[in-house]
Order: structure tokens, then sequence, then C-alpha cells
């Protein structure tokens, strides 16, 4: 495996073809970029707060993301993937130590998410054969417990830039969700890119089943979700997986979390939605977009869904260089730092109430009637819990725990 790269050429691909963005270099431990100048004439800025277009060498900045700009940042998997590549490193007696963020996103190559792609492409090449999850699953659980390295590369190629602490896999699914196949790369006609997760050593084995029902009722609540779908399993109430919304068939999105655009740092909560609803509004310049993401603040809370860091919330760009809010992801039962919300409302992370969440939408111009109508459209949705968790096999503690959660609010 070659490590020590220098140089690492980033580019755009949207679906027809790679357009040159600039490049990466590294010099006594400092990242310096550098945009082409004919992509300087294009107007799209990929990351318009910390790295807008301009002409000359930039020194990018040594944190929080250890010498990358946030955009490049997102582009590098980061828990279980992380995980695994740095098990792999070992495995050729190198020290994860010794690799550079440029090393990393070699391996990103042309297969990251979203739309940015990196040269030289040292990516694994993924396999085109059938995929049996229970297997899978099994080997994700040799690996968390520390066992079995010889799966690790099949792993890494299932894995792409996926971001996460819960073990996960890019697949190909048909239509009749009957099929799975690697996802990594170009799909062959009939299936379309989706993400499968597994259990972590936190987990249990109704996980997959929680976070599908919470992905049920916040569709029920008018967020926008992408399609969701619950595997069968021999050893679980299922495996949880959502169609990738980076991907449109074999074409692609470019993909910003909160955390890469302003360079926030997610381990360290400290962002409130007061933040998201202004950053919204500037990025999008669309109301509309500004609704979706009050109406996710307001879902977060009620649900009890406090694993709401920087890296969970994110924009989408397309060729043109129209953003908007990304569709919801990551949305179930969590506790979050101290038993606070990562994101706080109006400067309150425990104890906040309906008063702090119409505040919040005041504030941001948003209508008294949408608030209420937000309220009560998520209040519904949320009375399902209790019907949905039985219908899909979440544990009978589970169920109690969530719904005492859940009615708190009211």
């Amino acid at each position: 495996m070659k490590i020590t790269i220098k140089e690492i050429k980033v580019g755009l691909n949207f679906g027809s073809g790679v357009q040159s963005v600039g490049r990466l270099a590294i010099r006594n431990g400092i990242i310096y970029f550098e945009f082409d100048e004919e992509f300087r004439q294009s107007n799209l800025e990929i990351s318009p707060l910390k790295l807008p277009l301009q002409s000359g060498v930039v020194e990018l900045p040594k944190d929080p993301f250890e010498g990358l700009a946030g955009v490049f940042n997102d582009s590098l998997p980061d828990g279980w993937g992380r995980l695994l590549f740095d098990r792999m490193l070992r495995s050729y007696g190198i020290s994860p130590t010794e690799v550079s963020p440029l090393d990393r996103l070699a391996y990103v190559g042309l297969n990251g998410m979203g739309a940015l792609v990196y040269a030289p492409d040292q990516s694994p090449n993924g396999g085109n054969g059938i995929i049996d999850l229970d297997d899978l699953a099994a080997q994700t659980k040799d690996i968390l417990e520390g066992e079995s390295i010889e799966v690790i590369n099949e792993l890494l190629a299932l894995n792409g830039s996926s971001a996460g602490a819960r073990p996960k896999a890019l697949i190909g699914l048909d239509a009749e969700r009957k099929n799975i196949v690697h996802g990594v790369n170009h799909l062959r006609d009939g299936f379309e890119h989706w993400i499968v997760k597994f259990p972590n050593t936190q987990d249990g084995n109704d996980a997959g089943a929680i976070e599908y029902v919470y992905a049920l009722m916040a569709s029920n609540a008018g967020i926008e979700m992408p399609d969701v779908h619950l595997f069968p399993s021999q050893k679980s109430s299922g495996y949880f997986s959502v169609k990738r919304f980076d991907r449109d068939g074999n074409k692609r999105l470019h993909m910003h979390t909160v955390s890469g655009l302003i360079h926030s740092n997610f381990r360290l909560p400290s962002l409130d939605y007061e933040d998201l609803l202004s950053l919204t509004s500037a990025l999008t310049k669309d109301i509309r977009e500004v609704e979706k993401m009050f109406r996710l603040s307001i879902f977060n809370v009620m649900a009890h869904n406090r694993d709401d860091h920087a890296k969970n919330f994110s924009f989408l760009m397309n060729e043109f260089g129209e953003w908007k809010l990304s569709p919801a992801y990551d949305l179930t039962f969590s506790n979050g730092p101290g038993g606070e919300q990562s994101t706080m409302v109006m400067g309150e992370g425990k104890n906040i109430s309906s008063k702090h969440l119409i505040k919040l939408g005041l504030e941001a111009k948003l209508s008294k009637e949408f608030i209420d109508d937000v309220f009560e459209q998520t209040h519904f949705a949320l009375a399902n819990w209790e019907s949905l968790s039985k219908d899909f096999g979440v544990s009978d503690s589970n169920r109690e725990l969530i719904q005492k959660s859940i009615a708190i609010f009211r």
C-alpha cells in the first residue's frame, strides 16, 4: 500500500465526467489548496463560507480537521470507516499516525459520498456479487470485537466514505428490494444506491427497527425523508436501510455537512438551532428550506433524538450551484452529552419547552400558524410510536422507555 502522498487533485463529478476543482498539497505537515483558474470562472462555490473561490495558494487551518478544509474532511469516513482503515493499515505494519489526511483522501478516490473526487485514486475495488446481510452483520461483529482481519478489505470496499459510528455498507438494491449487490461504484441497470446499517457493540438487536419506526414517524410529521426499508434478519428485528440522497441513478450531488460548512467540531457541541435556521436561510435563500430545518428541530426535540450534532445536518448542491437542505438522516432515539440536545434551542439544551421552540420559529420569521401546524403534525406522528414499534419488533423495554421519553415533552 502506497502512503505519504504529497499532492492530491480535487474534482467534481456530477455524473457526466470529472471537472477539475484544484489541488491539495502537504509540506512539513501543513496542507495547502489552490483552485484551478478555469474552475474559479465557473462561480461554483463548493464551500462558500470557509473556502470561497479565490486566487492563489491558501494555507488551510490546522483545526478542527487535522489540517483539511471542512469540505474535504466531509469526504473522509469517520467512526466505523476510520476504524476499518486503521485496522487495515496496522495489518500492513503501518501506524495510523504515519498517514496524512491526503493519504486518506486518496483512499476515498473516485467513490466518495457526494460529488467530490480525488486523484490519485487508491479506493478499493468493490465486488459485484450478491450480498447476504446476516453474513455481513456477523463479519462486522467480528471486527468490532477485535477478531478476524480477513474481511477488512471487503468491508472497506462496501463502506466507501460513509460516516457515522454504526457499521454500514453501500449497496445496490433492485426495485423489488430483494437482490442486494455491492453499491460503491457505478450500478448496473435496475439497481439504485442504498445504505444499510448494522448494530454496533452498544446497540440492541432492535436498533434497526427503532430507526425504521423513527423514519416512518418523521415522514408522517412532514419531514423530507429518503426512501427507507427494514430488511428481515435471522439474528435481529431487521437491518435499517436508506436510499442515498447524494445519488439520483448514477447522477451525483455535492454534499456538505454543517460541521464542514462552518468548521464546527461536532464532538464538542456548541450549535443552536437558531444558527442552523440562519445558515439555511443564508445558503439556500429559500424560506421553504428554513421551514424544513425548523420542522426537523421540532421532531428531534420531541422524539428525544439528542444526537443532533453538526454532522447530522447536510446541504446538497447541484451542478448549477443551487443549494438545498438534504433529506433528514440518522433520526433515532438517542441521548446527547450530559442528557442534553447536542444542538440547543434558543440557548437551552436540557429543559427545552414549547416556548423555546415557538420563539425559535418566530425569530426566523415563520408564521405562528405554520409553527402551530408543525407542532400538531409532529404530535400526531409520534403518537404512532407504540403501535408501530410493536409491528416492527422493538423490544418491550425499549418501547416503554422511548414512549416515556416522547411523552415527557407533552
